[in-house]
């Protein structure tokens, strides 16, 4: 389709056109779109657009998966491996997981987004994240058509990043994922308030803790359709223990949680010491319950949410001594 509205599919709601956009339901269709996509012209894949801001129209082709269908590939008294098309709905797969007892992704609930994004982003929240259960990524590359399967060494996991956000970044379109599941779940209660939300119940089950997580992201996060924006819009930071230790001098009830290479502290709580909590610059705003999020107020234009992101990372700069990035892609 031709100079086709974005609009839906941009969760921080930017009224922005593609050249020319294509959503295919199979590999087959896939590569047969490359071959019709001339060598010059500009290609973006995205998802479920949660993860983006449009600054502009695009000038090339956007595609778009609609690739469907979760099977299981293998199984074991233990475990079991479920690949799954990259169209399909992120928190539709999670649902469809708890309704089977198998764990792993139960603290994922209610991200955004689809199965692919899960793969490219390594999505991650309340002590989990989709490289824990990653086993196989399906990729088509997006100028030769070739079909590449990486395992999860292959695709260089680490905190809010793959390989498909570094040296093949824009290069692969995720096709399929395969998921290690467990069906003897080892619950992860320890993050955030989870356990306080489930206090007092007995013979706590997966579903439990999908319900709890969603009870949690429902009362402090926006919800798109209502309000523009694109979920956490900050990385947290890592930092060496020795920065960590001298903040904590000055603010001793900071949270943090303790990682491989270091401490990292809540972006949000830095953002909310930091006064903009609840504030606006023109029509784009700092969510009031949850500082991580930048939101459109109504109209916001990108170069608005821009400006209050850049000075957003000032004032953490200006008060911690540490650089925050945007997770968000400005595209």
């Amino acid at each position: 389709m031709d100079n086709y509205s974005l609009l839906r599919h941009n969760t921080f709601g930017m009224d922005v056109s593609a050249k020319h956009f294509y959503e295919y339901s199979s590999v087959e269709e896939l590569q047969g779109l490359i071959k019709s996509i001339p060598t010059d012209e500009q290609i973006l894949h995205i998802g479920g657009g949660s993860n983006l801001l449009f600054t502009g129209n695009y000038d090339g082709t956007v595609l778009h998966s609609a690739i469907k269908g979760i099977s299981i590939t293998d199984e074991t008294d233990d475990s079991i491996l479920v690949r799954v098309g990259s169209g399909v709905v992120w928190d539709d797969f999670v649902a469809y997981c708890c309704e089977y007892n198998w764990g792993g992704v139960e603290n994922l609930s209610l991200i955004p987004g689809e199965v692919g994004a899960s793969a490219v982003q390594n999505i991650g929240a309340y002590g989990s994240e989709a490289k824990d259960t990653i086993v196989l990524v399906e990729a088509v590359e997006l100028r030769s058509g070739q079909q590449r399967v990486l395992g999860n060494a292959e695709c260089n996991y680490a905190y809010r990043q793959s390989i498909f956000k570094q040296e093949l970044k824009g290069k692969y379109a995720i096709t399929y994922v395969t998921y290690k599941l467990s069906k003897k779940p080892e619950l992860k209660l320890n993050y955030g308030n989870i356990r306080s939300v489930l206090q007092g119940k007995e013979n706590i089950s997966i579903s439990d803790v999908r319900q709890a997580i969603i009870d949690i992201r429902n009362a402090k996060l926006p919800d798109p359709s209502v309000q523009g924006n694109a979920g956490s819009f900050f990385m947290n930071p890592v930092v060496s223990r020795e920065k960590f230790l001298s903040i904590q001098k000055d603010y001793p009830q900071m949270p943090f949680y303790e990682v491989e290479d270091g401490v990292k502290i809540p972006a949000g709580w830095m953002i909310e010491q930091c006064g903009w909590k609840g504030r606006a610059l023109g029509r784009a705003g700092v969510h009031d319950k949850q500082a991580l999020v930048l939101v459109n107020l109504g109209g916001a234009t990108s170069d608005e949410i821009m400006a209050l992101s850049d000075a957003v990372c000032k004032s953490v700069k200006d008060k911690f001594e540490i650089d925050i990035h945007p997770e968000v892609n400005f595209i």
